[in-house]
């Protein structure tokens, strides 16, 4: 009876050590799909947001009136600024510092679009003042039709520097 026992005992801790195998080989077959999929989902290429509220569309800002010289007005629609430079002329320059991609916010105080991650700072005009950014801020196309200012947030105007011809002027009567 010992020795029956003894055999049923033996039987039973290899089914269970087999078992115990399986287990481990399945558990590390899943850590290592796991590990494979997050390097791929990283390595990938990331998609470009679906909703863009504004992006992509013409933005009618105001009649040209509505806007002084030597102003800056923030439109949440379209995610850019509109400058009124003291000539007259109009630029509409994005609010994506072009080191990083963060939002610039314009101060006023400073007469400066300053990025607040790494502290780029660029003129009126969107030229850089001071480095890290590598080139002047993007400019969306801006157009004057009977005395109303229109911006294409469809199609950005990548640029290294301000060029006095990019400002855009009301048309004289």
């Amino acid at each position: 009876m010992t020795e029956r026992h003894t055999k049923n005992t033996n039987e039973q801790g290899v089914g269970r050590r087999r078992f115990l195998n399986r287990l481990w080989l399945i558990l590390g077959g899943v850590v290592l799909v796991e590990l494979v999929w997050v390097a791929i989902s990283f390595l990938r290429p990331r998609k470009p947001p679906v909703n863009n509220e504004g992006a992509g569309e013409v933005v009618t800002a105001g009649p040209v009136s509505d806007f002084e010289m030597g102003t800056v007005t923030a439109f949440q629609r379209g995610k850019f600024y509109l400058v009124r430079r003291a000539e007259g002329g109009f630029l509409a320059i994005s609010r994506k510092c072009t080191h990083l991609g963060c939002t610039v916010p314009w101060v006023e105080e400073e007469k400066k679009f300053i990025c607040p991650c790494h502290a780029s700072s660029f003129d009126m005009n969107g030229s850089v003042v001071n480095a890290p950014a590598p080139r002047a801020l993007d400019l969306f196309p801006v157009s004057i039709e009977n005395n109303v200012v229109s911006v294409n947030t469809g199609k950005t105007v990548r640029r290294n520097t301000f060029l006095p011809e990019q400002a855009v002027f009301p048309k004289k009567r």
